[in-house]
């Protein structure tokens, strides 16, 4: 069956330990659609509620009110959420962390093999994995505690680019990474983005790498869904992100800085290689006037 949503929420409302002292309400009336393989940017500062809503999209979590539709299906089906863990494949924060096995082969083997795969189609879901994320065939062999922290995590983004999920989330993939390390990582994720259909959900409070990588991005904040769309819809309503507690890329607060100067830029540019060229040209455009503002 063909549809346009991956992912659909309406109403979602999640509340931990209801009817206790402890009760607290992560999610409130999350209406939400995520499009069939594209790259959505999930971010909000902490405690907004993000991890929450996730792993709805998984079935770890059922939502307390509102319905959750996942690949077609209601995620509080039984039988569909049993095939969810092959089909939405999550990594969670520090995944090296959960690396378990002697070996990086058997490692990134664990899943494929779960799902009944032979051993043939097991060695070719873990080459393809491995070459995915940059690491060469012989790297199977390794033994993941001696590898570096960067390494490791490659390999536990294998493990799960392993199961070929028609969903891919990832939750702060580059915490605790040296910033090279980060982008390569990430830009293998926009590449199996691109190149497959998969779908990827980014969790992150870094707005430029939402701004390098994603193609709309929803912003939360306290458990409620402030905005979601077209980045440069978004990110031009400074006032939206700072009242997610969020920082504006360093791109669209220059050109925030330029329009309080009088220096209105004809387009809001997402990264500081946009700001560039916008800039440049405007500087080739013999002295036009500037344009109308691009701010919110």
């Amino acid at each position: 069956m063909l549809f346009m949503f991956c992912i659909e929420t309406d109403k979602l409302t999640h509340v931990y330990f209801p009817g206790t002292p402890l009760e607290t309400v992560a999610l409130r009336d999350i209406d939400l659609a995520v499009n069939r393989g594209e790259f959505l940017a999930l971010v909000g500062a902490a405690g907004s509620g993000k991890s929450t809503l996730v792993l709805h999209f998984n079935g770890l979590l059922l939502p307390t009110s509102g319905r959750v539709n996942v690949l077609g299906r209601d995620v509080t089906d039984p039988k569909h959420r049993k095939e969810l863990w092959r089909r939405v494949g999550v990594v969670f924060q520090f995944p090296e962390r959960q690396i378990f096995n002697a070996t990086v082969f058997e490692d990134v083997a664990f899943g494929p093999r779960n799902m009944g795969l032979g051993e043939p189609a097991v060695a070719e879901r873990v080459e393809e994995a491995l070459e995915t994320v940059g690491l060469p065939r012989e790297a199977g062999r390794a033994d993941p505690s001696t590898l570096s922290g960067g390494t490791r995590r490659r390999v536990a983004i294998a493990g799960v680019l392993a199961m070929r999920p028609e969903i891919l989330i990832l939750d702060e993939p580059g915490a605790g990474l040296e910033p090279g390390a980060k982008k390569d990582i990430l830009n293998k994720i926009k590449q199996v983005q691109a190149g497959g259909g998969t779908t990827v959900i980014l969790i992150t409070h870094d707005l430029e790498d939402a701004a390098t990588y994603a193609d709309r991005v929803a912003v939360l904040r306290r458990g409620k869904l402030l905005r979601a769309g077209n980045l440069r819809e978004v990110f031009s309503c400074v006032g939206l992100l700072e009242e997610a507690g969020l920082e504006p890329p360093r791109a669209v607060e220059l050109a925030r800085r330029l329009a309080r100067a009088g220096v209105n830029l004809p387009e809001l540019p997402l990264t500081l290689e946009e700001a560039t060229r916008v800039v440049g040209r405007m500087l080739a455009s013999a002295r036009g006037k500037p344009g109308g503002g691009v701010l919110c």
